[in-house]
């Protein structure tokens, strides 16, 4: 009997251990589901459908490519006044955007982390107007976020009694079928369609870039990927031990793109480099005919990779992050100058409206102090370093060189501006948010932005902020604080009231999520992630 109660015993021990190696590796499932769905195949060559053979006779519309970077910080261009590591980074390319056209200096992300953001951009609507409100992640990521060191008394909450059948799966989570997407818009117009690069607005076959109205499209379907392999001789990797986000990406995210739907590749090189090239051999191919090109960089999102010839370019970066974080800037703009590069060799130049955009602020967890300077806050909070981003419109036709506009915008407005000089129709059968700030300021009494509990306001110089963790009301005036250093509630109750009431009003014209925030985390608003804790230190919690 005392045999067989040991037997049961190791059996037991053995069951337990084998539970929790599970519990503690089950991160990586995603990653292994995929391979095992859809395994990475050797690169094949991208061919971009040709166009005519020559342009035709008459007078063309515009082209239009609207880039889009991830995760840029404020201060990653040197335009704004900084730059990486105080300036050591220089983006000439991304500045002779502004400087050769025009400069929205008070221009707004759609919300504070990606897919939200980038749902906005594509229909001209409020994210959350259509149950877009969180930023579509695998339950396993979310899970994975819970198990996060806490902060001092900071821990993350995992609502765990959210998950239901009701909660549609990953693929699902994105931009409904029935949403009128802006290439949907100038498809109609005569426009060829392409898309290259981040995707992250729904894997379905409903919500895929060709599904949404795009003719072709190199995609990273998801919200990141590996720019390069992470053993690859050429690379410069720098790892985050302090992030749950890093340790998900790392374990679970692959070097591939699609073409056209197709089963997942290898690209060549740093993606960067590989999205940036296949934009020019995509603008060659369709020189002869007018096209709307979203080229959505996944840079300088994490995981931190660099190619080693740009890392070795920067030896003056003492810090090793910093280092692989500035070499993928300089990265990008290199990319987007060899995109202007072939506009122009290409005779496309004077009659090309290119927008360049980040989705939002940089990330606290990049730990990297100043990324979002001199603005407070992070990606995931709506401080102005979550949301205020660059806006630049380059258009020699149409623009003159060195302008700039202090009116409020934002990616809210891209799609009735592009719709605009594109000469597409904007849907009339539904609200539409977006206004054509081409053709004059916006007309709207304010902007607005929720995630989950936490919600803002921004109208004519007042700003309010709303938050369940802490409960609190922040409200500062831009115009005199624009870095909100001021918090002007308890002086002014009645402004409080007022904005208050009009983020009511906002809400009750917005739908209820198509799926749930399962975490909350706390985000601090002065410092990165790897800083330490101190008492007294400003945070908000954000859902996703």
């Amino acid at each position: 009997m005392k045999k067989r109660w040991m037997a049961a015993g190791a059996i037991a021990l053995v069951l337990a251990g084998g539970y929790a190696l599970f519990e503690a590796q089950k991160y990586r499932l995603p990653g292994l589901i995929q391979d095992w769905r859809d395994p990475v195949q050797d690169n094949r060559p991208v061919i971009w459908a040709p166009g005519p053979a020559a342009a035709p006779a008459g007078v063309r519309p515009p082209n239009i490519i609207l880039i889009v970077a991830d995760d840029l910080g404020y201060n990653d261009i040197s335009l704004n006044g900084g730059g990486v590591a105080n300036g050591l980074v220089k983006t000439p390319n991304i500045d002779a955007l502004a400087r050769q056209g025009l400069n929205f200096t008070t221009a707004y992300a759609a919300n504070a982390t990606c897919s939200p953001s980038r749902a906005a951009m594509m229909t001209g609507r409020y994210p959350t107007r259509f149950g877009f409100e969180f930023t579509a992640v695998p339950t396993a990521f979310a899970e994975n976020l819970s198990h996060g060191a806490a902060l001092g008394p900071l821990k993350p909450v995992f609502h765990r009694e959210l998950i239901t059948d009701d909660v549609p799966d990953y693929p699902d989570m994105g931009v409904p079928a029935s949403e009128v997407t802006i290439a949907e818009a100038v498809k109609q117009a005569g426009y060829r369609t392409l898309h290259i690069g981040k995707w992250h607005l729904g894997e379905a076959p409903t919500m895929t870039p060709h599904a949404q109205g795009f003719d072709e499209s190199l995609a990273v379907m998801g919200g990141a990927a590996m720019f390069m392999d992470e053993d690859d001789p050429q690379v410069v990797n720098a790892y985050l031990p302090w992030d749950r986000i890093d340790r998900f990406i790392w374990a679970n995210l692959r070097h591939a793109v699609s073409f056209n739907g197709s089963p997942r590749f290898r690209p060549t090189g740093h993606m960067t480099d590989y999205f940036a090239a296949e934009a020019v051999k995509a603008i060659e191919a369709n020189r002869h005919r007018p096209f709307f090109m979203y080229l959505s960089f996944n840079a300088p999102h994490t995981p931190l990779q660099a190619t080693r010839a740009d890392y070795d370019a920067l030896p003056q970066i003492k810090d090793h992050k910093t280092r692989v974080y500035g070499a993928m800037i300089a990265q990008l703009d290199r990319g987007i100058g060899e995109v202007m590069a072939k506009l122009k060799a290409e005779g496309l130049d004077e009659n090309t409206l290119v927008i360049f955009t980040s989705d939002n602020g940089g990330a606290w967890y990049a730990g990297i102090e100043d990324l979002n300077a001199p603005y407070r806050g992070w990606k995931a909070t709506f401080f102005e370093g979550g949301i205020r981003t660059p806006l630049f419109m380059r258009w020699p036709a149409k623009i003159a060189p060195g302008s700039r506009r202090t009116d409020i915008t934002g990616h809210i407005d891209l799609f009735s501006t592009i719709a605009g000089a594109a000469g597409a129709g904007v849907p009339r059968d539904r609200k539409i948010d977006s206004e054509d700030v081409l053709a004059g300021p916006a007309k709207r009494p304010a902007l607005f932005w929720r995630s989950g509990a936490y919600r803002a306001v921004r109208a004519g110089d007042w700003k309010l902020q709303v938050t369940e963790r802490p409960a609190k009301a922040r409200l500062y005036n831009l115009a005199a604080d624009p870095t909100e250093q001021n918090d002007l509630s308890a002086a002014e109750p009645q402004r409080v009231a007022a904005l208050r009431a009009l983020i009511e009003r906002q809400n009750r014209g917005m739908a209820e999520p198509i799926w749930p925030g399962l975490i909350e985390g706390p985000v601090r608003i002065d410092v990165p992630m790897n800083a330490p804790w101190k008492e007294g230190q400003d945070y908000v919690y954000w859902t996703n």
